[in-house]
């Protein structure tokens, strides 16, 4: 009892952690499950060129800071001859440039690189509530008249809020929203004008500025967002379409109503921002953030090895998916086979001629060599010698195979030097044994179960998907282990014995319905 909970615990414990730092990567490092994937990476860039005036230089521009939705990558910086300092606290953050005298004009770059990601989430500061703005008459009779009426159609904040739009829009005015209307010019004031109102119900809010993420934007547009805060967290509306939320096209670039860049001592000339989109590989991104995370997945992965040796463990990593079909389909089904593991390194082999080429090759070669071995027999060779004597042979026909091909144009036939030859020499020395001890039906049974079991594992080990998940996240191999290990005490019926007992069940079922 004791060693089957023993057994029972460690085959479930291989595969929980083999498929939590499997869903870990996926969900937390965003490792992707498909081979060839890519994302989308936005490099953003604002642009400042200065003319010089008499006196220090100082200039400051907003940084993006923690952006809902969005995760920075890398960021650069370019500014020759310049001081620099960065200021970031949980409200703002911004570069700051400083040279002492400024001769010519100069232009200094900001540069960022960000990717979509779901885990981003919003601002998590709890603002105060606001004082109720000080008005001249009429707007403060007309501001109290709003917030009562819009109050009394509102369920909550967001209703609020976006009746509050509404009304700046045009829809439903009356004689108090058309005096806060006229106060409209642009973007900027529909914000501020929403913001009193909101002020006057005692509502926190704030203005945002952000841009949209479309390829190759040479002037982006900077558009002002409103954010309000419900008590539990902020919600970001449009102030021109009275939606909310945010598009996953729009990014935030900083929140308040400073500009995106100040000068002192010097004249902005021009400022700009720009964006442009890349495809990158949803693999080396990965990579990426996990090294910027810390994440030990990082320093471990097989993706820090020379490329070279990669190729070799995406086979070798290859080898207990097969090993695990083999005990599937030997302890489950049934088929029988020449060895335990042959199959395997056969299928390996298949990789190089494809399947058809190969198993045509294999089965040419092992016939040719099983009448060469029979024929042997009669020499009565000791073991090792004789072993030895196949091998040669073996070697013999596949050079002479390989030859025929070239000469007949089948590029196939030229990839059989890459078969294991100890394998092959092993292969033949079994089916001959089989062969007298069990007879032939016994070893042709046995040699089709083998070419069968390693065109399965072939096939098997040959998805794209497969290579992928075995070599980018090789922990899965700790679950295969905890099934192989559940299935090691199987010892059940295989598939291929119900045909062998179907008489007596038959027979079962007669003599229970002739008792009845």
């Amino acid at each position: 009892m004791k060693k089957s909970l023993h057994w029972l615990i460690l085959s479930l414990s291989l595969v929980a952690i083999g498929m939590s730092a499997f869903v870990y990567k996926v969900l937390v490092l965003g490792y992707p499950t498909m081979a060839q994937q890519e994302e989308a990476l936005w490099t953003v860039q604002a642009r400042v060129r200065l003319a010089p005036r008499d006196g220090p230089v100082k200039l400051e521009v907003q940084l993006p800071h923690r952006v809902p939705g969005f995760a920075r990558l890398d960021e650069s910086f370019v500014s020759k001859g310049f001081g620099r300092t960065v200021a970031d606290d949980d409200f703002s953050r911004s570069a700051r440039w400083t040279i002492r005298r400024l001769r010519q004009e100069q232009t200094l770059y900001y540069r960022a690189e960000y990717y979509a990601d779901s885990r981003q989430g919003g601002w998590t500061d709890v603002p105060d509530f606001p004082d109720p703005p000080e008005l001249e008459e009429p707007f403060d009779s007309a501001l109290a008249a709003m917030v009562e009426d819009i109050r009394s159609r509102s369920a909550d904040i967001e209703s609020f809020t976006l009746q509050t739009l509404k009304r700046l829009g045009g829809a439903d005015r009356d004689e108090n929203s058309a005096l806060f209307i006229k106060r409209i010019t642009g973007p900027e004031s529909r914000v501020r004008v929403a913001r009193q109102i909101l002020a006057g119900a005692r509502i926190p809010s704030e203005v945002v500025h952000g841009i949209r993420l479309e390829d190759n934007q040479r002037q982006a547009s900077i558009e002002p967002w409103l954010a309000v805060h419900n008590g539990r967290r902020w919600m970001f509306f449009d102030p021109e379409k009275g939606s909310r939320g945010l598009p996953r096209d729009f990014m935030l670039w900083w929140r308040g109503e400073r500009p995106l860049a100040v000068a002192d001592g010097a004249e902005i000339a021009d400022l700009r921002v720009s964006v442009r989109r890349a495809n990158v590989a949803s693999l080396d991104l990965a990579g990426q953030r996990a090294r910027s995370d810390d994440s030990m997945f990082a320093n471990v992965s097989l993706l820090k090895l020379p490329v070279e040796t990669q190729a070799v463990y995406g086979t070798l990593l290859m080898v207990p998916l097969g090993a695990f079909i083999i005990v599937v389909l030997r302890n489950i089904i049934g088929i029988k086979t020449f060895g335990t593991f042959r199959p395997v390194l056969i299928a390996l082999a298949f990789r190089e001629t494809e399947l058809l080429a190969g198993v045509v090759m294999f089965s040419i070669v092992v016939a040719v060599g099983l009448l060469i071995r029979f024929y042997m027999e009669h020499l009565r060779l000791l073991l090792v010698p004789r072993l030895a004597s196949v091998l040669t042979i073996v070697v013999l026909l596949m050079t002479v195979t390989t030859l025929l091909s070239q000469s007949l144009g089948i590029d196939a036939g030229l990839s059989i030097t890459l078969f294991p030859m100890v394998i092959m020499a092993m292969t033949i020395e079994r089916m001959c044994i089989v062969w007298e001890e069990r007879g032939p039906a016994e070893a042709l049974r046995d040699g089709l179960g083998s070419l069968a079991v390693a065109a399965v594992a072939y096939l098997a080990m040959g998805v794209d998907s497969v290579r992928h998940l075995t070599f980018v996240f090789p922990e899965l191999l700790l679950a295969l282990l905890g099934l192989t290990i559940m299935l090691g005490r199987y010892t059940g019926y295989r598939l291929s014995e119900l045909g062998r007992f179907r008489k007596l069940l038959d027979f079962s079922g007669s003599a229970d319905r002739g008792v009845g």
